[in-house]
């Protein structure tokens, strides 16, 4: 069972690696769009992490197309967090 917890966490880690892996960084002359913000968005959390432990990457592109980027990120970041939707399925009656 202990071996199993541990591959476990060694597998998270091995994600979370190749996950953060994906983060922007640097200059780069693309321009990256709404797909982009959606990977970007997804990612997010992941890098945060990874800033917090002293990485030097980027947490969203800094050459985007504006808007839409934007856009993605958000959509990504719900995508990625759920939007909410967990609150709706622990609801009560207010009769109980």
């Amino acid at each position: 069972m202990k071996t199993k917890r541990i591959f476990i966490g060694l597998l998270l880690l091995l994600v979370l690696f190749f996950i953060t892996s994906c983060a922007p960084v640097g200059m780069t002359k693309e321009e990256y769009g709404f797909l982009y913000g959606i990977v970007h968005g997804f990612i997010s959390p992941f890098v945060l992490i990874a800033k917090l432990l002293g990485a030097n990457i980027g947490l969203y592109a800094e050459h985007n197309t504006g808007s839409l980027y934007w856009l993605g990120f958000i959509l990504g970041v719900v995508l990625l967090l759920g939007g909410g939707g967990g609150g709706y399925s622990t609801r009560r009656r207010w009769y109980d």
